[in-house]
């Protein structure tokens, strides 16, 4: 896909919640990596059998199954008393790699970090633009996207990417397809029906796409969508009501659809509600969502190409923001941050510079765990649910008056099997 026409695509798609979201903040308020399934030790010999491959292909082998997960941390429930680590969520939308490279640049930028992150693919980046009549959008006439699709070269770059992405530890969550947005025509239109059937269509181009573009001799993805997709992030934030209930029924576990002040996540309709968060506009006076789209239209509105003698100023406008964020949390109620964001060189790529800046800062502080939505989700079920209930009590940037060991100092239920810090449990 061609730099240009994605952000002209990604604009048009997005200016629709530009109204709803832009100010959405008027307010004031403030482990060892795992390792893969390998072969089963059959002894060395004649009549010795051979070693089971490692590699299970699925469908058309656009997909397979490879073991666990490699570079995914365990997760620990914290014992009494402890303070909580202060977690970062650095997440994408659309997440495709195109002429500008920003998916694979931010890869690197999480390895130097001992960073993960969600990558939520948009689906129609797996499509090819003659195969757009395989997506039959609700609401919109087949073959519809207001993103566009992609083409064979594409596809192969961002298949290159996601491949060595979850291989690293990071996640692959969904954007779904088209991106529709907006009164009368956008995902907030859509029933739960509808939202299962953009879910599977999402899916099934993840898991077809060797046969949509022929390249039939590349490497599979090393993962089942099924069991990997747990977790999505709608367009525009619109029409989460009936995405989490379809969501539930198909075993999601997460959500991140929706606006909310740096608090403690509680579930909702039966999936973690890791909402979007509200953080400090330096020298604004209100705040705004921590994606670099949202600060985009309250600097230049709703064109991506502001005044040039800006860009720099606007960058730091944000990571500042951003760590002001971070700073309330880290020395407060250690809630997690949650950061989205856009391959975009929206305004110069200043926003790609904030984010990246924000990375290097944050990431290699003590107690700092930047991590994917994933791991997010496996620590706090981890948790013993009266610790997290303490938690939520904490309100934005506030620590305990009484100090963290007093405040956890409750001796905690036991943990579920197999996690580890928990007491032992006799059977």
């Amino acid at each position: 896909m061609a730099a240009t026409r994605r952000i002209t695509a990604s604009l048009t798609a997005l200016v629709a919640c530009a109204a709803a979201l832009a100010g959405c903040g008027g307010s004031d308020t403030g482990a060892g990596a795992g390792t893969k399934e390998g072969a089963h030790g059959a002894k060395k010999g004649a009549g010795a059998a051979a070693p089971k491959s490692p590699v299970r292909l699925i469908g058309d082998g656009s997909t397979a199954y490879t073991g666990k997960q490699p570079n995914l941390p365990r997760p620990a429930r914290l014992k009494p008393g402890q303070k909580p680590p202060q977690f970062v969520v650095f997440s994408w939308d659309g997440a495709g790699e195109d002429g500008q490279k920003l998916f694979s640049h931010f890869r690197k930028v999480a390895k130097r970090n001992d960073a993960t992150m969600t990558y939520f693919l948009s689906g129609v980046y797996m499509l090819p633009e003659e195969k757009r009549s395989l997506y039959d959008p609700p609401q919109h006439t087949t073959g519809s996207s207001d993103i566009g699709f992609n083409d064979r070269k594409g596809i192969k770059n961002t298949v290159e990417q996601l491949r060595g992405a979850w291989l690293e530890g990071n996640e692959i969550g969904t954007h779904f397809n088209g991106h529709f947005c907006g009164a009368g025509r956008g995902v907030g239109e859509w029933s739960v029906k509808e939202w299962k059937s953009e879910i599977k269509q999402a899916k099934s181009f993840v898991k077809a796409w060797k046969t949509n573009t022929g390249l039939k001799k590349a490497k599979p993805l090393p993962f089942d969508y099924e069991k990997e997709l747990i977790g999505a992030r709608t367009p525009c934030l619109e029409g989460r009501k009936n995405f989490m209930r379809a969501a539930r029924d198909l075993g999601f576990r997460y959500d991140t659809s929706g606006v909310n002040n740096q608090v403690w996540p509680k579930k909702k309709e039966g999936l973690w509600d890791l909402s979007m968060q509200l953080v400090p506009v330096p020298g604004r006076g209100f705040e705004t969502l921590t994606m670099d789209y949202n600060f985009m239209v309250n600097q230049s509105g709703s064109t991506s190409q502001g005044d040039p003698s800006k860009h720099e100023y606007w960058g730091d406008q944000m990571r500042d923001g951003l760590l002001r964020g971070f700073a309330r949390a880290y020395k407060g109620n250690r809630a997690p941050l949650i950061i989205g964001n856009h391959f975009e060189s929206w305004n110069g790529g200043t926003y790609m510079r904030a984010i990246e800046e924000t990375i290097d800062t944050v990431c290699t502080k003590r107690d700092v765990r930047c991590v994917s939505f994933r791991q997010l989700a496996d620590w706090l079920d981890a948790q013993d649910p009266k610790v997290l209930a303490k938690l939520t009590e904490l309100r934005v940037g506030k620590a305990p008056k009484e100090g963290w060991p007093a405040f956890l100092s409750a001796q905690p239920a036991p943990a579920p099997k197999g996690v580890p810090g928990a007491p032992a449990v006799k059977p």
